[in-house]
């Protein structure tokens, strides 16, 4: 079994009149490009498919990949809408997850709205039970509230009752940074660099440990936080207010994460094997983005890992979303 635990959907569901328009994509294929369109923007960066299941899993069966982690396009999780708006098109989204991961060789992560989180910590028990449903997409902050904020912290409660795996995703929205609004560095810096903010800030507050439950996935290899992790680990011994929270020790915190395979190096994604463990790193192509691996299964077979190969390709994902084998 070989598993691609970042690959994103727009579910049938929401192109209907099921949700407010303002969360209602539509897609067309202009000279044969598809084109996504939602909120006054339009999408050019897809380059397979988005939306049928059948199609999307022959083209990982192409690259080797034989079982999908679906997620949402991280812009369809409703975090700025009103409750019960947000509610609606989260509701109406699981269900059509729901539906999709039937599929044997598909399981799915829930959008939830988290500008509430006991709101959010609601839909996801709401949804868990459905088979193949195995935990939620969240970005990685809202409203410029990061995870480790103790307002979260009823859902990540839930999240560790329910044994829900998490995946963090960035908002991809360049963290309001002037500089990011041009070259594409948005996506290419602005992205992994939320992902290391979000999570630097959920250990530094103590969530790991206050939850040792908790299954985190972090996008794009963590970003850079394992190269920062000598700072964070230094910054925890010298300064009071670093540790105020973090009861753990950095390192073996840090560890706790798991990280997608998605660095496009192959030294950095043989360091990050080294350091965060075998046992933490799962397969990721971020299909169907231009920014997603064109060979993610050839990507870790060059690392020649041994024992390690198979549990990043799969026996990892098998065991953090119960599949055969996991």
């Amino acid at each position: 079994m070989i598993v691609d635990m970042h690959c994103h959907i727009i579910v049938a569901e929401l192109m209907t009149d099921q949700v407010p328009d303002a969360w209602r994509p539509s897609l067309s294929q202009p000279g044969g490009q598809a084109v996504v369109s939602f909120r006054g923007k339009q999408l050019r960066a897809t380059t397979r498919e988005f939306c049928d299941v059948a199609v999307m899993l022959d083209q990982a069966a192409e690259q080797g990949v034989t079982h999908l982690l679906l997620s949402p396009w991280i812009m369809l999780a409703p975090v700025d809408a009103d409750l019960d708006e947000a509610l609606r098109v989260c509701r109406v989204q699981n269900d059509g997850l729901a539906r999709a991961a039937q599929h044997a060789r598909v399981s799915a992560l829930a959008v939830v709205p988290l500008q509430d989180p006991v709101a959010a910590a609601r839909e996801l028990d709401r949804i868990m039970p459905a088979p193949g449903i195995v935990g939620a997409e969240i970005p990685s902050s809202v409203r410029g509230s990061y995870l480790g904020d103790d307002r979260f912290l009823p859902f990540w409660a839930a999240a560790e009752s329910a044994g829900a795996l998490v995946f963090i995703h960035p908002t991809t929205r360049g963290l309001g940074i002037p500089a990011l609004d041009e070259h594409y560095l948005w996506n290419s810096v602005g992205n992994p660099l939320e992902t290391t903010i979000t999570a630097a800030h959920l250990a530094a507050a103590g969530v790991l440990e206050r939850f040792p439950g908790l299954k985190i996935l972090l996008a794009h290899g963590g970003g850079a936080l394992p190269a920062l992790r000598g700072r964070l680990r230094r910054a925890r011994a010298v300064r009071a207010e670093a540790r105020s929270s973090w009861t753990g020790e950095a390192g073996e915190s840090l560890r706790r994460f798991w990280f997608d395979s998605l660095t496009h190096d192959r030294d950095l994604l043989a360091g990050l094997v080294a350091w965060a463990g075998a046992d933490r790193v799962v397969l990721g192509s971020d299909r169907p983005f231009d920014m997603g691996s064109d060979g993610p299964v050839e990507e870790v077979r060059a690392l020649r890992l041994g024992a390690g190969e198979e549990l990043v390709l799969g026996g990892n994902a098998a065991r953090l979303l119960g599949l055969p084998g996991g």
